[in-house]
């Protein structure tokens, strides 16, 4: 027998018997047809591919057992069931992050040619705005993803978080301007980043101090994430000129067996380097006005696993 829900909105509902194969095969084929937009819902709102995957696990076991004939919009359901799981888990990861050892950067993902040409979700997902989110609290982590990057609306992420819908309009404009006052001034064209990750990677090739000291900004800082495990910068460095006599001297101990090659991370170009003939370090940068004041360096080896395949990622 199955439960019958009180209201028809949409909330998840509690299920008591198994669903028939014509729902489980209609369950499976809505989830997979979402599968990478939800995946970038969990990843935009936890920094973390892993734990991405592992909230559109818990995402699949709710779903499976939900009445579809009861369902409207299978999409703003999916969304709202992952959006739930990855609030839970934000709270369990915000606890993880206290004892980390160092810095904690977003885990880089391979991405794939077409998010790049999706200028509004590259931008979302850039390095550079995932450690903006990471100052936001939970909830207003959610509902700025939730409204900005997809467009929702406020009575559907009001369901999603479990908020009124005026709280959420409030919360939604405390979150624009927090994110307005510390994202990168303007949007980085491609081209752009390409250009300035080639002269960076030009003068750590060639030991140039004072080509790097150019593409530098002068208040340009350096975090590093080895996660205790690999060496890196425990606390951030600021300054042009000791990011560049840090990073110089830093590869001139690994010049012989070092290789600095491009890739497509979060939807921007950015440098990945090959320790004798290992994948080492994924070296993403923020821009702004032309020059990097962001170089943030991720060589904790299990962050560094969705560098091995490309992710897809949709709104």
């Amino acid at each position: 027998m199955r439960v019958t829900p009180t209201r028809t909105d949409e909330r998840e509902k509690p299920v008591t018997s198994e669903p028939s194969g014509r729902e489980r095969d209609g369950a499976t084929e809505a989830f997979v047809a979402h599968r990478n937009l939800l995946f970038t819902v969990a990843y935009e709102m936890l920094g973390s591919a892993a734990d991405a995957e592992d909230v559109l696990q818990e995402t699949w076991l709710r779903w499976a057992g939900v009445d579809l004939a009861e369902v409207r919009d299978r999409r703003a359901y999916l969304v709202r069931i992952t959006t739930r799981q990855a609030l839970n888990r934000l709270r369990t990861l915000g606890r993880r992050k206290e004892s980390y050892v160092g810095s904690w950067l977003p885990e880089p993902l391979l991405t794939t040619p077409d998010v790049a040409e999706d200028v509004e979700l590259a931008d979302s997902v850039s390095m550079a705005m995932m450690l903006v989110l990471e100052t936001l609290s939970p909830t207003e982590r959610a509902v700025f993803v939730l409204r900005e990057v997809f467009d929702l609306g406020y009575d559907e992420i009001a369901e999603a978080v479990e908020k009124s819908p005026a709280a959420v309009r409030q919360i939604a404009h405390r979150a624009r301007a927090h994110v307005a006052a510390r994202r990168p001034r303007g949007v980085v064209s491609a081209a752009e980043s390409r250009q300035a990750l080639e002269a960076f990677r030009r003068a750590v090739e060639t030991g140039d101090l004072q080509g790097l000291l150019d593409i530098l900004s002068p208040d340009a800082v350096l975090l590093g994430d080895g996660g205790g495990v690999k060496q890196a910068v425990l606390r951030p460095v600021t300054g042009r000129d000791k990011v560049a006599r840090l990073v110089l001297g830093g590869l001139l101990k690994h010049a012989a067996s070092l290789s600095l090659g491009p890739a497509q991370v979060n939807g921007y170009p950015a440098l990945v380097a090959h320790l004798d003939g290992a994948l080492d370090t994924v070296v993403a940068v923020r821009l702004d006005e032309g020059r990097i004041t962001g170089l943030y360096a991720v060589r904790n080896p299990e962050k560094l696993s969705h560098m091995r395949r490309e992710t897809a990622l949709r709104r």
